[in-house]
Protein backbone atom coordinates (compact mmCIF):
# COMPACT_ATOMS: atom_id res chain seq x y z
CA UNK A 1 0.00 0.00 0.00
CA UNK A 2 1.16 3.50 -0.77
CA UNK A 3 -0.03 6.86 0.55
CA UNK A 4 1.04 10.07 -1.18
CA UNK A 5 1.52 12.47 1.71
CA UNK A 6 2.13 15.46 -0.54
CA UNK A 7 4.96 16.67 1.68
CA UNK A 8 8.20 15.31 3.09
CA UNK A 9 7.54 13.22 6.21
CA UNK A 10 9.90 13.07 9.20
CA UNK A 11 8.25 10.45 11.42
CA UNK A 12 5.74 7.61 11.34
CA UNK A 13 4.03 5.73 14.18
CA UNK A 14 1.32 3.06 14.34
CA UNK A 15 -1.55 2.96 16.81
CA UNK A 16 -0.87 0.37 19.56
CA UNK A 17 -4.08 -1.61 18.94
CA UNK A 18 -5.93 -0.28 15.87
CA UNK A 19 -5.25 -0.03 12.13
CA UNK A 20 -4.21 3.61 12.29
CA UNK A 21 -0.91 5.20 11.25
CA UNK A 22 0.28 8.76 11.89
CA UNK A 23 2.88 10.86 10.11
CA UNK A 24 4.50 14.21 10.89
CA UNK A 25 5.22 16.42 7.88
CA UNK A 26 7.68 19.16 7.00
CA UNK A 27 4.95 21.83 6.87
CA UNK A 28 3.96 21.16 10.49
CA UNK A 29 0.94 19.02 9.65
CA UNK A 30 -0.03 15.80 11.42
CA UNK A 31 -1.81 13.20 9.28
CA UNK A 32 -3.70 10.16 10.56
CA UNK A 33 -4.75 7.33 8.21
CA UNK A 34 -6.89 4.23 8.61
CA UNK A 35 -5.55 1.30 6.61
CA UNK A 36 -6.83 -2.14 5.68
CA UNK A 37 -5.35 -4.95 3.57
CA UNK A 38 -8.47 -4.92 1.40
CA UNK A 39 -9.00 -1.22 0.76
CA UNK A 40 -7.27 2.06 0.02
CA UNK A 41 -6.05 3.90 3.14
CA UNK A 42 -8.35 6.74 4.22
CA UNK A 43 -7.18 9.91 5.91
CA UNK A 44 -8.91 10.33 9.26
CA UNK A 45 -7.28 13.55 10.48
CA UNK A 46 -5.26 16.43 9.12
CA UNK A 47 -4.10 18.81 11.85
CA UNK A 48 -1.77 21.79 11.46
CA UNK A 49 0.11 20.94 14.62
CA UNK A 50 3.14 23.23 14.47
CA UNK A 51 4.35 26.46 12.92
CA UNK A 52 7.45 24.62 11.69
CA UNK A 53 8.08 21.01 10.69
CA UNK A 54 6.60 18.13 12.68
CA UNK A 55 9.71 16.07 13.34
CA UNK A 56 8.35 13.55 15.84
CA UNK A 57 5.00 11.81 16.31
CA UNK A 58 4.01 9.17 18.88
CA UNK A 59 0.78 7.61 20.11
CA UNK A 60 0.48 7.77 23.90
CA UNK A 61 -2.15 7.00 26.54
CA UNK A 62 -3.18 3.74 24.90
CA UNK A 63 -3.53 5.38 21.51
CA UNK A 64 -6.01 8.03 22.61
CA UNK A 65 -3.51 10.87 22.18
CA UNK A 66 -0.94 11.79 19.54
CA UNK A 67 2.15 13.59 20.77
CA UNK A 68 4.19 15.67 18.32
CA UNK A 69 7.41 17.69 18.54
CA UNK A 70 8.82 20.42 16.34
CA UNK A 71 11.76 22.78 15.67
CA UNK A 72 9.47 25.52 16.98
CA UNK A 73 10.40 23.99 20.39
CA UNK A 74 6.79 23.03 21.14
CA UNK A 75 5.23 19.68 22.00
CA UNK A 76 1.55 19.19 21.21
CA UNK A 77 -0.93 16.60 22.49
CA UNK A 78 -3.80 15.97 20.04
CA UNK A 79 -6.99 13.97 20.64
CA UNK A 80 -7.01 11.06 18.16
CA UNK A 81 -10.82 10.90 17.93
CA UNK A 82 -11.55 14.58 17.36
CA UNK A 83 -8.27 16.14 16.26
CA UNK A 84 -8.68 18.81 18.92
CA UNK A 85 -5.77 20.13 20.95
CA UNK A 86 -5.54 18.68 24.45
CA UNK A 87 -2.55 20.75 25.50
CA UNK A 88 0.44 22.49 23.99
CA UNK A 89 3.66 23.63 25.55
CA UNK A 90 5.38 26.26 23.46
CA UNK A 91 8.72 26.09 25.25
CA UNK A 92 9.15 22.40 25.93
CA UNK A 93 12.85 22.58 25.03
CA UNK A 94 15.37 25.31 24.45
CA UNK A 95 16.17 23.82 21.04
CA UNK A 96 14.31 22.05 18.25
CA UNK A 97 12.51 18.89 19.42
CA UNK A 98 13.81 16.05 17.30
CA UNK A 99 12.69 12.73 18.87
CA UNK A 100 9.93 11.29 21.06
CA UNK A 101 9.72 7.86 22.69
CA UNK A 102 7.29 6.06 24.99
CA UNK A 103 8.88 4.80 28.20
CA UNK A 104 6.15 3.51 30.54
CA UNK A 105 2.38 3.89 30.62
CA UNK A 106 2.79 7.27 32.25
CA UNK A 107 6.12 8.60 30.99
CA UNK A 108 7.57 9.70 27.67
CA UNK A 109 10.94 11.18 26.70
CA UNK A 110 11.84 13.89 24.23
CA UNK A 111 15.21 14.80 22.71
CA UNK A 112 16.33 18.02 21.06
CA UNK A 113 18.93 19.41 18.66
CA UNK A 114 21.37 20.39 21.41
CA UNK A 115 21.59 16.97 23.07
CA UNK A 116 19.10 17.56 25.88
CA UNK A 117 16.66 14.81 26.89
CA UNK A 118 13.58 15.42 29.01
CA UNK A 119 11.37 12.85 30.70
CA UNK A 120 7.70 13.80 31.15
CA UNK A 121 5.37 12.26 33.72
CA UNK A 122 1.76 12.30 32.56
CA UNK A 123 0.39 11.66 36.05
CA UNK A 124 2.38 14.42 37.73
CA UNK A 125 1.76 16.59 34.67
CA UNK A 126 5.32 17.89 34.58
CA UNK A 127 8.84 17.32 33.36
CA UNK A 128 10.32 15.00 35.96
CA UNK A 129 13.91 15.05 34.74
CA UNK A 130 16.31 16.51 32.25
CA UNK A 131 19.60 15.08 30.99
CA UNK A 132 22.32 16.99 29.16
CA UNK A 133 23.48 13.77 27.56
CA UNK A 134 25.05 14.94 24.29
CA UNK A 135 26.69 17.82 22.50
CA UNK A 136 24.67 17.54 19.28
CA UNK A 137 21.20 16.52 18.15
CA UNK A 138 19.47 13.43 19.56
CA UNK A 139 19.15 11.05 16.62
CA UNK A 140 17.43 8.06 18.26
CA UNK A 141 16.39 6.62 21.61
CA UNK A 142 15.50 3.18 22.97
CA UNK A 143 14.39 2.08 26.42
CA UNK A 144 15.62 -0.84 28.52
CA UNK A 145 12.56 -1.24 30.71
CA UNK A 146 13.99 -3.90 33.04
CA UNK A 147 16.97 -1.72 33.92
CA UNK A 148 15.03 1.58 33.67
CA UNK A 149 17.71 2.99 31.41
CA UNK A 150 17.25 5.21 28.38
CA UNK A 151 19.84 4.72 25.64
CA UNK A 152 20.37 7.56 23.18
CA UNK A 153 22.48 8.20 20.09
CA UNK A 154 23.57 11.56 18.79
CA UNK A 155 25.12 13.47 15.95
CA UNK A 156 28.14 13.95 18.20
CA UNK A 157 29.06 10.31 17.58
CA UNK A 158 28.35 8.95 21.04
CA UNK A 159 25.98 6.56 22.79
CA UNK A 160 24.67 7.64 26.21
CA UNK A 161 22.95 5.71 28.97
CA UNK A 162 20.57 7.68 31.22
CA UNK A 163 19.70 5.97 34.50
CA UNK A 164 16.09 6.91 35.24
CA UNK A 165 16.21 5.50 38.78
CA UNK A 166 19.20 7.61 39.77
CA UNK A 167 18.33 10.53 37.47
CA UNK A 168 21.86 10.69 36.07
CA UNK A 169 23.70 10.19 32.81
CA UNK A 170 25.29 6.93 33.89
CA UNK A 171 27.83 6.64 31.11
CA UNK A 172 28.73 7.86 27.68
CA UNK A 173 30.73 6.11 25.00
CA UNK A 174 33.91 7.36 23.47
CA UNK A 175 33.44 9.41 20.32
CA UNK A 176 33.06 7.29 17.22
CA UNK A 177 34.37 8.33 13.84
CA UNK A 178 31.00 9.55 12.60
CA UNK A 179 27.45 10.34 13.66
CA UNK A 180 25.34 7.64 15.30
CA UNK A 181 21.83 7.73 13.80
CA UNK A 182 19.87 4.74 15.14
CA UNK A 183 19.88 2.33 18.07
CA UNK A 184 18.19 -0.95 19.09
CA UNK A 185 18.64 -3.51 21.88
CA UNK A 186 19.42 -7.09 20.79
CA UNK A 187 20.29 -10.52 22.16
CA UNK A 188 17.89 -10.26 25.10
CA UNK A 189 19.40 -6.96 26.15
CA UNK A 190 23.02 -8.09 26.04
CA UNK A 191 23.92 -6.08 22.93
CA UNK A 192 23.26 -2.49 21.87
CA UNK A 193 23.34 -2.01 18.11
CA UNK A 194 23.92 1.44 16.55
CA UNK A 195 23.72 2.52 12.92
CA UNK A 196 26.07 5.22 11.70
CA UNK A 197 26.42 7.92 9.06
CA UNK A 198 29.00 5.90 7.09
CA UNK A 199 26.94 2.69 7.06
CA UNK A 200 28.95 0.93 9.76
CA UNK A 201 27.01 -0.91 12.48
CA UNK A 202 28.55 -0.63 15.94
CA UNK A 203 27.85 -3.24 18.62
CA UNK A 204 28.22 -2.50 22.33
CA UNK A 205 28.07 -5.12 25.08
CA UNK A 206 25.67 -4.26 27.90
CA UNK A 207 27.55 -2.64 30.76
CA UNK A 208 30.60 -1.94 28.58
CA UNK A 209 29.50 1.19 26.80
CA UNK A 210 32.77 3.10 26.56
CA UNK A 211 33.88 1.40 23.36
CA UNK A 212 32.13 -0.87 20.87
CA UNK A 213 32.86 -4.59 21.03
CA UNK A 214 32.35 -5.19 17.31
CA UNK A 215 32.01 -3.25 14.05
CA UNK A 216 30.05 -4.56 11.07
CA UNK A 217 31.36 -2.82 7.96
CA UNK A 218 29.83 -4.88 5.14
CA UNK A 219 26.34 -3.40 4.88
CA UNK A 220 27.00 -0.45 2.55
CA UNK A 221 28.60 2.98 2.50
CA UNK A 222 25.17 4.59 2.88
CA UNK A 223 24.04 5.97 6.22
CA UNK A 224 21.78 3.75 8.33
CA UNK A 225 19.08 6.26 9.21
CA UNK A 226 16.56 3.81 10.70
CA UNK A 227 16.62 0.41 12.40
CA UNK A 228 13.93 -1.91 13.74
CA UNK A 229 14.47 -5.02 15.81
CA UNK A 230 12.71 -7.94 14.11
CA UNK A 231 13.81 -10.51 16.69
CA UNK A 232 16.84 -11.13 18.91
CA UNK A 233 19.01 -12.09 15.93
CA UNK A 234 17.79 -9.84 13.08
CA UNK A 235 17.20 -6.17 12.41
CA UNK A 236 15.60 -4.28 9.55
CA UNK A 237 17.57 -1.25 8.38
CA UNK A 238 16.60 1.73 6.24
CA UNK A 239 19.43 3.47 4.43
CA UNK A 240 20.27 6.63 2.58
CA UNK A 241 19.99 4.88 -0.79
CA UNK A 242 16.34 3.93 -0.18
CA UNK A 243 17.07 0.23 0.38
CA UNK A 244 15.50 -1.67 3.27
CA UNK A 245 17.69 -4.58 4.35
CA UNK A 246 17.30 -7.60 6.60
CA UNK A 247 20.51 -7.90 8.62
CA UNK A 248 21.70 -10.63 10.97
CA UNK A 249 23.50 -9.72 14.18
CA UNK A 250 26.14 -12.08 15.66
CA UNK A 251 26.79 -13.61 13.24
CA UNK A 252 26.88 -10.29 11.37
CA UNK A 253 25.66 -10.59 7.81
CA UNK A 254 23.44 -8.91 5.27
CA UNK A 255 20.74 -11.53 4.81
CA UNK A 256 18.97 -9.80 1.94
CA UNK A 257 17.53 -6.52 0.66
CA UNK A 258 13.80 -6.94 1.35
CA UNK A 259 12.37 -3.75 -0.16
CA UNK A 260 13.30 -0.65 -2.08
CA UNK A 261 11.28 2.33 -0.91
CA UNK A 262 12.68 4.64 -3.59
CA UNK A 263 16.02 6.06 -4.64
CA UNK A 264 15.73 8.60 -1.82
CA UNK A 265 16.82 8.25 1.83
CA UNK A 266 14.61 6.23 4.18
CA UNK A 267 13.73 8.52 7.07
CA UNK A 268 11.89 6.16 9.43
CA UNK A 269 10.60 2.58 9.83
CA UNK A 270 7.84 1.26 12.11
CA UNK A 271 5.83 -1.93 12.72
CA UNK A 272 2.05 -2.01 12.84
CA UNK A 273 0.50 -3.11 16.15
CA UNK A 274 0.01 -6.69 14.91
CA UNK A 275 3.33 -6.70 13.02
CA UNK A 276 1.53 -7.49 9.78
CA UNK A 277 2.87 -4.35 8.14
CA UNK A 278 6.19 -2.56 7.95
CA UNK A 279 5.78 1.16 7.44
CA UNK A 280 8.46 3.25 5.74
CA UNK A 281 8.77 6.92 4.88
CA UNK A 282 11.42 8.49 2.69
CA UNK A 283 12.23 11.74 0.95
CA UNK A 284 9.88 10.86 -1.93
CA UNK A 285 6.89 12.09 0.16
CA UNK A 286 5.39 8.59 0.22
CA UNK A 287 4.29 6.41 3.12
CA UNK A 288 4.55 2.76 2.14
CA UNK A 289 3.04 -0.17 4.04
CA UNK A 290 4.76 -3.45 3.23
CA UNK A 291 3.18 -6.84 3.94
CA UNK A 292 5.75 -8.13 6.40
CA UNK A 293 4.89 -11.82 5.98
CA UNK A 294 5.28 -11.53 2.21
CA UNK A 295 8.66 -9.81 2.21
CA UNK A 296 10.02 -12.15 4.86
CA UNK A 297 8.68 -15.19 3.00
CA UNK A 298 10.46 -13.93 -0.10
CA UNK A 299 13.61 -13.88 1.97
CA UNK A 300 13.12 -17.48 3.08
CA UNK A 301 12.52 -18.56 -0.52
CA UNK A 302 15.68 -16.82 -1.69
CA UNK A 303 17.75 -18.41 1.05
CA UNK A 304 16.35 -21.82 0.14
CA UNK A 305 17.24 -21.39 -3.52
CA UNK A 306 20.77 -20.08 -2.97
CA UNK A 307 23.85 -21.77 -1.62
CA UNK A 308 24.77 -19.29 1.07
CA UNK A 309 23.81 -16.16 2.91
CA UNK A 310 23.67 -13.05 0.77
CA UNK A 311 26.43 -10.66 1.70
CA UNK A 312 27.26 -7.08 0.83
CA UNK A 313 29.36 -8.08 -2.19
CA UNK A 314 26.38 -9.54 -4.04
CA UNK A 315 25.13 -7.35 -6.85
CA UNK A 316 21.55 -8.59 -6.66
CA UNK A 317 20.33 -5.02 -6.27
CA UNK A 318 22.12 -2.00 -7.66
CA UNK A 319 22.85 0.49 -4.89
CA UNK A 320 22.92 4.21 -5.57
CA UNK A 321 25.78 5.81 -3.67
CA UNK A 322 25.54 9.27 -5.21
CA UNK A 323 23.29 10.95 -2.65
CA UNK A 324 24.55 13.90 -0.66
CA UNK A 325 26.42 12.96 2.50
CA UNK A 326 24.73 15.58 4.62
CA UNK A 327 24.12 14.25 8.10
CA UNK A 328 20.60 13.28 9.07
CA UNK A 329 20.45 16.17 11.50
CA UNK A 330 21.65 18.66 8.90
CA UNK A 331 19.09 17.37 6.40
CA UNK A 332 16.35 18.08 8.89
CA UNK A 333 17.81 21.43 9.87
CA UNK A 334 18.20 22.48 6.24
CA UNK A 335 14.62 21.41 5.52
CA UNK A 336 13.03 23.40 8.33
CA UNK A 337 14.73 24.53 11.51
CA UNK A 338 13.31 26.62 14.32
CA UNK A 339 14.64 29.31 16.62
CA UNK A 340 15.61 28.38 20.16
CA UNK A 341 13.33 29.50 22.97
CA UNK A 342 13.25 29.31 26.74
CA UNK A 343 12.36 26.04 28.46
CA UNK A 344 9.35 25.12 30.59
CA UNK A 345 8.25 22.11 32.63
CA UNK A 346 4.46 22.16 32.80
CA UNK A 347 3.77 19.98 29.78
CA UNK A 348 0.92 17.65 30.72
CA UNK A 349 -1.10 20.24 32.61
CA UNK A 350 -4.28 19.47 30.67
CA UNK A 351 -3.93 15.72 30.08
Amino acid sequence: MEINLGKLAFDVDFHPSDNLVATGLINGDLHLYRYSPDSVPVRQLEVHAHTESCRAARFINGGRVLLTGSPDCSILATDVETGSTITRIDNAHEAAVNRLINLTESTVASGDDEGCIKVWDTRERSCCNSFDAHEDYISDMTFASDAMKLLTTSGDGTLSVCNLRRNTVQTRSEFSEDELLSVVLMKNGRKVVCGSQTGIILLYSWGCFKDCSDRFTDLSSNSIDAMLKLDEDRIITGSENGIINLVGILPNRVIQPIAEHSEYPVECLAFSHDRKFLGSIAHDQMLKLWDLDTILQDTKNTQTNETGAIDSDDDEMELDNDHSKLSRGNKRKNANNGQTQGGSNNFFADL
